[in-house]
């Protein structure tokens, strides 16, 4: 499989090369250059395959054969090693909980499929790595956690002081080992540019790779769970809305990709924040990127979203197209709160406030009699503590993964600057 520059300016790449370049030289993103279907037989008896044997055959044409079939396999076991259950709501709602790995976020499946690749693509090199990576919040501990103690590989996390929760920083700040967290005077937008500045600098540029989910191993792996839920719903026979809650765009995306490869849904849903750069593109044709607003969900404040032009890719930049099978819509904090509250009076659930987002997604878009519709839960309410029991009547149970890092000492570096994030890169 060949990857080429969204900006058409690089040369094509391997797989092995865009995972460790991360961005290409001309600062353009990845993209797969030959879609394949799967086959419809896999597709109609999906039931009868694990989640491993799911997860292998949506990600093997993406590696050919840069990866042996049986490593490619034991990297897959590692990735999907927890549970995705599916929870109903109502009647015709389900939330899909994707908390339930080690850093108790959907991102845990990205992070720990592209740190074994790089882990495995750097074995016979003495050089290191350093991983360079941008965070609004679930990122980085995804990340931290996927890559500790890894051979040959430093990683940099970049976080806006601030605006992450606390729980979500002690994932950053506390694991020592071969893992540095830096503490931005900004918005994750300035997090997310100052990264992507650093593969343009050649002084730094060949030591660096990113675990954004710009890196097409953290962006690819997102498939497995619409798969996962698909193999257990897919007897009801009901066509399949996916509303996903979306900051950086790269899980929503990785579901569209699974629609191309041949999973049967038939509409996505982008739920946002007041950051709703995608949502009014989609109304008036312009996409205009703007600074980012702090929100209580704070995974979703981005106002630039990466992985948007991708989405465009795979639609042939063609809007009218892309309208067909997408909406996104916007939501406000006191509708978020709103929301929470109603879902745990009606159901007993306790929604963290991106997933709340998620569901009022489903319900803007009004399903009908024939359509069964899924919310991503992203995060487990623990990781918006504070949020979550100042909205909602109940004291969250503290998780056993969250208990081992909540009492330990931050750590972090001060930066302002690109400058700030070179200097220290260089040292």
């Amino acid at each position: 499989m060949n990857y080429y520059s969204l900006h058409h300016k690089s040369p094509k790449s391997t797989f092995k090369n865009a995972v460790v370049q991360g961005l290409a030289k001309d600062r353009g993103i990845y993209f797969p250059d030959n879609i394949q279907q799967l086959p419809k037989e896999f597709i109609e008896n999906i039931s009868d395959y694990t989640n491993q044997e799911i997860a292998f055959t949506v990600i093997k044409q993406f590696v050919g054969d840069e990866i042996t079939a049986e490593k490619l396999k034991e990297i897959v076991a590692k990735t999907v090693s927890f549970d995705f259950p599916l929870v109903k709501i109502d009647h015709n709602i389900a939330s899909l909980e994707l908390f339930h790995g080690p850093t108790m976020a959907f991102k845990d499946v990205g992070a720990k499929f592209m740190a074994q690749c790089l882990e495995y693509f750097n074995k016979d090199n003495d050089d290191e790595v350093t991983v360079l990576v941008a965070t609004s919040g679930d990122t980085g501990g995804a990340v931290a956690n996927g890559f500790l103690g890894a051979k040959g590989v430093n990683v940099v996390i970049l976080y806006p002081s601030g605006k992450v929760s606390d729980i979500q920083e002690k994932q950053l700040t506390t694991l020592g080992q071969n893992i540095t967290a830096l503490e931005v005077d900004g918005v994750f937008d300035d997090c997310q540019e100052m990264v992507k500045t650093a593969f343009l600098d050649e002084e730094i540029t060949k030591t660096l790779t990113s675990a954004n989910s710009i890196n097409v191993a953290r962006w690819l792996p997102q498939m497995f769970y619409f798969f996962f839920a698909y193999k257990e719903l897919h007897k009801k026979h009901k066509e399949l809305v996916f509303s996903v809650p979306s900051g950086n765009f790269g899980n929503i995306c990785a579901g569209i990709m699974a629609q191309k490869i041949g999973l049967p849904i038939k509409h996505f849903i982008a739920s946002t924040n007041i950051n709703d750069t995608v949502p009014n593109y989609l109304v008036d044709g312009v996409y205009i990127p703007k600074p980012s607003k702090a929100t209580i969900s704070n995974a979703m404040d981005v106002g630039n979203p990466s992985n948007f032009i991708r989405i465009q890719e795979l639609f042939n930049n063609d809007l009218e197209t892309l309208k067909n099978a997408f909406s996104s819509y916007s939501f406000t904090d006191d509708e978020t709160r709103t929301t929470m509250k109603e879902i745990y009076k009606n159901a007993g659930y306790i929604a963290d406030p991106h997933g709340a987002i998620g569901y009022l997604g489903l319900k803007k878009y009004g399903l009908k009699e024939n359509e069964f519709g899924v919310f991503l839960e992203t995060a487990h309410p623990v990781k918006f503590l504070d949020v979550v029991e100042d909205i909602l009547p109940v004291k969250v149970e503290i998780p056993e993964q969250i208990k081992k890092i909540i009492n330990n000492k931050k750590v972090a570096f001060k930066a302002s600057s690109y400058q700030d994030l070179k200097d220290f890169l260089m040292k």
